[in-house]
């Protein structure tokens, strides 16, 4: 049987530290109302960390530290259901985006649902088994200096 090569999209872990730990940032999907992360298609004339950053502002009106480019943290599958109903495998590379701002009015302002919480309960509230890793692991990652 032939199979189609994995669709390819990039994702903004967005976080911020309160209290000495961190607070990532969950935005419900627009059609089904799950709890996801901002994320995108590539887009013309952006690396991946840079449609990360666009995706995060968008779909959630945040503002990233400049202090350093976002970090890839990893990657994570998932089946998207694309217009008409057609399933598509999709890969999915997460960077992790420090938020310096949050605003009110934001391109897709309305559409979606915000919410500021711990890692833990970030992981129980998404579907993607993958993601849910990453988020688990997301105080020891913040922690741990970039590689080289």
């Amino acid at each position: 049987m032939l199979r189609r090569p994995a669709q390819f999209q990039v994702a903004a872990l967005c976080y911020r530290i309160v209290d000495g730990a961190p607070q990532v940032l969950l935005i419900t999907s627009r059609e089904t109302r799950r709890w996801v992360l901002p994320k995108g298609w590539p887009m013309a004339g952006l690396d991946a960390a840079g449609a990360a950053i666009q995706e995060a502002w968008e779909e959630a009106g945040v503002r990233p530290c400049n202090a350093a480019a976002p970090r890839r943290l990893g990657q994570y599958r998932y089946t998207k259901i694309l217009k008409g109903g057609m399933p598509a495998l999709t890969d999915v590379d997460v960077f992790a985006v420090p938020v310096k701002t949050v605003h009110d009015t934001y391109p897709e302002v309305g559409q979606r649902d915000r919410l500021w919480t711990s890692p833990a309960d970030a992981a129980d509230k998404v579907d993607e088994l993958g993601l849910k890793d990453l988020l688990h692991a997301l105080p020891e990652r913040l922690a741990t200096p970039a590689a080289a």
